[in-house]
């Protein structure tokens, strides 16, 4: 047979068969399709399960009596019109083949009016021949589209429907999925005239979660934890349930990438990993998570039904979800085991009364404007991605777990007038209410300890030489290469990179260190010299927190923990390199392995005296260990003596 071009009608059935798999996907694309036509209510009715009708009724913008007929064309659309567009999609929909592949496997009306028509317009498409006609029609502001017969032409794909109580279910699952992520949206589902579902708009948050409830359960309110976690570009906002609160399905699992509905596998696999510690092989977790990030930085034009997506920085978004969603369950166990902790239900705030106070949950908004620092966070505990002071880690320990009823206490409270001295520190929170008592109580508490740390901060500059004349000084980073230190009169340079080699050296000695899990485990294949190495240092890459699996029938080994510290490094090349060294003990161990690794250049100040602070605190843990040795002992005497 000849290459050809294949006819268009044939070419839209082949795109139906990875478009259309079943009655639910048609519902998919074409509730979409309103949602991007700015519709705030939209109808869904059934009949049979889909099998015999799809109607979708909105009230969106319409489509234009000229373009009516383009709209059942392959490749035909309003929402992209270059490659920079395909780049940076916002809209749910932008293929252009939802509604040629659905026409041309149905009986498909669609029937629309702009504000601007006096009169609405039809346009009619059947199958194979895809012929359209065009005729009036009265219909308000808004999009119909009814899809009759579905797979009348194709029966082999009939004949793999189920029953219309199964397709249904599908049906009224996507419609859960899609509420949950536009609660501003009112929704009606009915199935063969009568009203199954409706969710009527959500605009505050007390409304949202009623919404949720319906959705997800009451039982999944009264255990679900806010999160609000943000960096840069990122932003992670939802509920996660309580450690606790385990399914024996995964039933309960809603995740969304800029307002988009995904299963992707970074995501899941960084959500289990966060519940690693509470559940079992057989349990699930229950969550509804928006992952929102700059569109530059995603690709949703992986796959035909757009439930797939590809991260440029896929490390960087499981990391973030990872440490996100961790540290809500762990703000949980501690507040649950703070027996004076006042915490209440959501379900009675719901039920009872409303919100005096609404938490600023809105539908994820892009957040790819330029950022603007520190103040557009507003972390739930603490975000590794951005690097802290000493002072605000010991204030983070004194403000996380806060209810957000803490957020009620009025502003004549000693909470505002000293919040200059507080970070950005946000919540993981059931929204409990506080009495009154209980809330100036607080106030006091925290009075007292904002002005201790106040008055610290204040005095450090004020203190007399004398008082602290064996005190070693930070005065300045000396290009980006060294720090400049003093201890009396005497003056000291501290290079970088010994002492981010010695803060290595030093991580690596805990007795616990910590670990970050790989999300892919790295492979190596090993010749018969890298194998009685590894047999001689495989107890020192334990010690140092490596964790690897090995076959060395195979001759093979895989790495599937790394020490956190590490994370970031060429562990492929580094492990490799150790491999084809001789070291009989874990101090050699460790002096090889720091020798190879890249060091990041520090070009600020408040960075470096960090890096110093934090190897001092691992020093202390080393009885024998003594940072002078690092200090390069500065002479004055040369210059003095050429001015004199």
């Amino acid at each position: 047979m000849p290459i050809q071009i294949l006819p268009p009608q044939l070419a839209n059935q082949i795109a139906a068969g990875e478009v259309v798999e079943r009655p639910a996907s048609v519902v998919k694309e074409l509730v979409e399709n309103s949602l991007d036509a700015g519709a705030n209510k939209i109808q869904v009715d059934i009949e049979n399960g889909g099998a015999s009708l799809i109607r979708i009724r909105d009230n969106g913008t319409g489509i234009p009596k000229d373009e009516l007929s383009l709209a059942l064309a392959r490749h035909a659309t309003s929402k992209i019109a270059s490659i920079e567009d395909l780049e940076a999609i916002l809209s749910l929909g932008f293929r252009g083949e939802a509604l040629a592949s659905i026409s041309s496997v149905s009986r498909l009306t669609l029937t629309s009016r702009t504000e601007s028509q006096k009169e609405a317009w039809q346009v009619y498409a059947q199958g194979r021949e895809m012929e359209t006609i065009i005729q009036p029609a009265s219909h308000p502001v808004g999009t119909t589209v009814e899809v009759a017969n579905l797979f009348f032409n194709t029966p082999a794909r009939r004949k793999f429907l189920r029953t219309d109580k199964t397709e249904f279910s599908h049906i009224d699952e996507v419609i859960r999925r899609i509420a949950l992520a536009k609660p501003h949206i009112a929704f009606t589902l009915t199935h063969n005239g009568k009203i199954v579902r409706q969710y009527k708009s959500a605009v505050d948050f007390s409304q949202k979660l009623k919404r949720i409830a319906a959705i997800c359960g009451d039982t999944f309110i009264r255990h679900a934890l806010h999160i609000d976690w943000k960096h840069d570009d990122l932003h992670l906002s939802g509920w996660v349930a309580e450690p606790h609160f385990k399914r024996s399905q995964n039933d309960l699992t809603y995740c969304y990438v800029n307002g988009r509905m995904v299963r992707d596998k970074v995501i899941t696999h960084a959500i289990r990993q966060a519940y690693a510690d509470y559940l079992g092989s057989e349990e699930y977790p229950a969550y509804i998570l928006f992952i929102d990030l700059n569109p530059n930085e995603v690709d949703v034009n992986v796959h035909p039904t757009k439930h797939e997506v590809r991260f440029q920085q896929a490390r960087l978004v499981h990391d973030f979800i990872y440490q996100g969603v961790q540290n809500a369950l762990q703000t949980s166990v501690e507040l649950g085991r703070n027996e004076t902790a006042t915490v209440q239900s959501l379900t009675s705030q719901v039920a009872n009364e409303p919100f005096q106070t609404p938490l600023q949950v809105q539908e994820p908004q892009g957040l790819w404007q330029p950022n603007q620092g520190s103040a557009n966070r507003a972390a739930a505990g603490r975000n590794i991605f951005q690097p802290m002071s000493d002072y605000a880690e010991r204030n983070e320990r004194n403000t996380v777990g806060k209810s957000t009823a803490e957020k009620n206490i009025p502003k004549e409270s000693a909470v505002e007038k000293s919040a200059k001295f507080t970070p950005h520190v946000a919540y993981y929170t059931k929204t409990s209410s506080i009495s009154k008592t209980a809330r100036q109580t607080y106030g006091e508490l925290l009075q007292t300890t904002q002005t201790a740390i106040a008055s610290n901060i204040q005095s450090v500059p004020e203190m007399p030489f004398e008082q602290s004349s064996h005190i070693l000084r930070t005065l300045a980073l000396v290009e980006h290469k060294a720090l400049l230190l003093q201890q009396d009169q005497q003056f000291y340079l501290l290079p970088m990179k010994r002492l981010q080699q010695t803060h290595i050296q030093l991580s690596l000695q805990q007795n616990n260190v910590p670990q970050q899990a790989l999300l892919i485990p790295i492979m190596f294949r090993l010749n018969n010299d890298q194998q009685a190495h590894w047999k001689q240092q495989k107890i020192f890459f334990a010690q140092a927190g490596f964790d690897f699996n090995e076959n060395l029938v195979q001759h093979r080994i895989s790495l599937s923990k790394v020490p956190s510290c590490l994370r970031q490094q060429n562990l492929q090349q580094c492990v490799g390199n150790l491999l084809n060294q001789n070291i009989d003990n874990f101090t050699q161990f460790l002096t090889a392995l720091c020798h190879q690794l890249d060091y990041a250049e520090i070009d600020i100040f408040s960075d470096a005296v960090n890096l110093l602070s934090e190897t001092e605190k691992l020093a202390q843990q080393q009885a024998e260990f003594d940072l002078s040795p690092l200090f390069i002992a500065i002479d004055w005497q040369t210059y003095l003596a050429q001015e004199q």
